[in-house]
């Protein structure tokens, strides 16, 4: 079973999108488990305060050590078993680009993922370098947290476990796909125009309907 560590100060924010639908079955299912950890709850100061002021001036709070590396402390020690193969993960715009070769990758490398996500004007780069995590990116874009990243990454690399779409056949990325699909009906009228599905895919000649996809694909 694949198991998702996820280290944000939001888990209310990350929660109801993974425990919906396919993510949320494949949970019950026990293909997958998602576990949230807030690192207020591991800090050593009554107020729970988890940023600082950046050393060198500059806008923003940034998020400390001591409540990431605690958490990720707590984290390890709860994964009890020694075969276990763990990855630490850090959100990061310039981080290394996440797709869909990571995530078929490490859903089988690995047997916990802890995945942290930042706030504010970003964590301790120091962070990196006690717990030798990775950096990733989802896209050439500023978020305001961590928690989308880690959502997709959940979602992207889910889908990777055998079962958890119920067909192994299932995912875009084991097909051709031509990016254009149709459901019936067969023709549709808006506005006066008709918009039709193209009579290949209608035709149940599958050589020629993979033929289409395929010219399709390449154009």
């Amino acid at each position: 079973m694949l198991n998702f560590h996820i280290i944000t100060l939001f888990p209310e924010a990350v929660q109801p999108y993974l425990d919906a639908s396919i993510i949320g079955r494949a949970q019950k299912e026990k293909k997958i488990a998602v576990k949230y950890y807030n690192p207020r709850d591991f800090t050593s100061n009554k107020f729970r305060s988890v940023d600082g002021r950046p050393y060198g001036g500059g806008p923003g709070m940034i998020l400390a050590i001591e409540p990431i590396v605690k958490t990720v402390t707590v984290v390890k020690s709860k994964i009890k078993d020694k075969k276990s193969k763990i990855k630490i993960i850090l959100f990061n715009p310039g981080g290394k680009q996440f797709d869909n070769k990571i995530a078929k990758n490490y859903s089988q490398k690995y047997s916990d993922l802890i995945l942290i996500c930042g706030r504010y004007e970003g964590i301790d780069s120091r962070v990196k370098k006690i717990l030798k995590a990775e950096e990733w990116s989802i896209g050439p874009f500023v978020l305001s947290g961590g928690e989308v990243p880690a959502m997709v990454v959940v979602d992207a690399m889910a889908r990777q476990i055998p079962g958890v779409l119920g067909n192994d056949a299932s995912p875009e990325e084991n097909r051709v796909s031509s990016h254009e699909m149709y459901t019936r009906p067969a023709v549709y009228e808006h506005a006066g125009k008709k918009y039709k599905v193209p009579k290949v895919l209608q035709n149940g000649h599958h050589a020629q309907i993979e033929e289409w996809k395929l010219r399709k694909k390449q154009k």
